[in-house]
């Protein structure tokens, strides 16, 4: 009997059409530990499942895995849905993934926690450094405008602070296409100058509800904002990455509209205080410098105004006279020193020995100190104590 002989690729088509034959391996769950996870730019995944003795060959396409809320990690225990085939090329057998839940936790509480430990660890949870208004000019509200949120919102802030005016972003906060509309929204308000605050959020409902304010690009657009923001996301046991990340968390919408203004009443009474306590304070005021007034009128050198100005008169006469004494001092004493000088002067003044009969005798050349400084002819002219001589040299000798 001659045996037919088998290429490896009729044996791996063979058995591969016998995995697509059998019913039980195109639908089933397999759950297990994830080892060798790898996620390529691609954006196909694979992985080993694994449990306490045996180990399966897993992929799961980009077309499948981009539905995942979680990204799954090594040691993390899922249950994934898909069908079991062979890889003809290769000869294997391994789990098509078209669906994975973490097993004992749900996937969006998982990927809450991955995105909030993300995010966490790159600084979006620091505490605001951003003031609330006290007085807001107007708030936008960035939430559906058919709930009951926004009514809440606007029946509390008209009640309470009337000065201000709200704007009101109509947005999708529900299902696949809530998360870009916040962002919108968002960006909008942000963008005009004379918003103070935002109020961003919805009323309860379920985690899958809410999930929008858990997605990364909405944290993104709440940190990102120049406005202050409040989140007001759910019920009070909701808690949501948009509210690590805003300005401050409101338990509600209500109370995120409490928070937001101030209560008018109070604000009047606060003014009121505030006038009555200053005017008490001017009042001891004045009443304390009236006190300091009369006891200056009464106990001072005041309460004798003639005894205190002739006082005062006395002694401005008598620094009068010592000024004035001290002054003709000062200038006797100086016009004897101006006399010796005037006197020291006049003893070396060519003048004064002029007037004991000498004389100075000039030339042309200057002074004639010399009967060699002239000659027979010469023009001379004699300086005497009262006046000048012009003579002319008839001899030398």
């Amino acid at each position: 009997m001659i045996m037919a002989v088998l290429t490896v690729s009729q044996v791996n088509m063979y058995v591969k059409s016998l995995f697509d034959e059998l019913p039980a391996l195109q639908s089933v769950y397999i759950k297990g530990e994830i080892s060798n996870f790898k996620h390529y730019n691609s954006g196909h995944m694979y992985f080993t499942l694994k449990d306490a003795k045996s180990q399966l060959k897993c992929v799961m396409f980009a077309g499948d895995n981009y539905k995942l809320k979680f990204e799954p990690e090594n040691g993390m225990k899922v249950i994934c849905f898909g069908k079991v085939g062979v890889y003809e090329r290769d000869g294997v057998y391994q789990l098509y993934v078209r669906d994975m839940q973490v097993e004992g936790v749900g996937a969006l509480q998982v990927a809450f926690e991955q995105l909030k430990e993300k995010l966490e660890a790159e600084g979006l949870f620091a505490p605001s450094q951003k003031l609330k208004p006290r007085y807001p000019r107007k708030i936008g509200v960035a939430t559906s405008n058919m709930g009951a949120a926004v009514e809440d919102i606007k029946n509390i802030v008209s009640r309470r602070f009337p000065l201000c005016e709200i704007v009101i972003a109509p947005t999708i906060v529900q299902g696949d296409l809530a998360a870009p509309d916040i962002v919108k929204s968002l960006k909008l308000l942000d963008s005009i100058e004379d918003v103070d605050i935002i109020i961003v959020g919805r009323g309860g409902g379920s985690i899958e509800d809410l999930w929008a304010f858990n997605t990364e690009e909405v944290a993104r657009a709440v940190y990102d904002c120049k406005t202050y923001v409040i989140s007001a996301v759910g019920h009070e046991t909701d808690t949501t990455i948009c509210d690590f990340v805003a300005d401050l968390r409101a338990p509600t919408p209500s109370a995120a509209a409490e928070f937001a203004v101030p209560e008018a009443e109070n604000e009047l009474i606060m003014i009121n205080n505030y006038s009555a306590s200053i005017e008490n304070f001017i009042q001891r005021k004045f009443d304390s410098e009236q006190t300091k007034l009369d006891f200056i009128k009464n106990k001072s050198a005041l309460s004798n105004r003639d005894n205190f100005f002739k006082t005062l008169e006395d002694n401005i006469e008598v620094t009068n006279a010592r000024i004035n004494n001290s002054y003709k001092a000062v200038l006797d004493n100086a016009e004897n020193k101006l006399l010796g000088a005037v006197r020291a002067l006049n003893a070396l003044s060519p003048l004064s020995v002029l007037s004991r009969g000498y004389s100075i005798t000039k030339s042309e050349k200057g002074v004639v100190s010399s009967v060699g400084d002239v000659v027979k002819g010469d023009s001379l002219s004699i300086v005497l104590s009262d006046g000048e001589i012009t003579a002319e040299v008839t001899e030398v000798n």
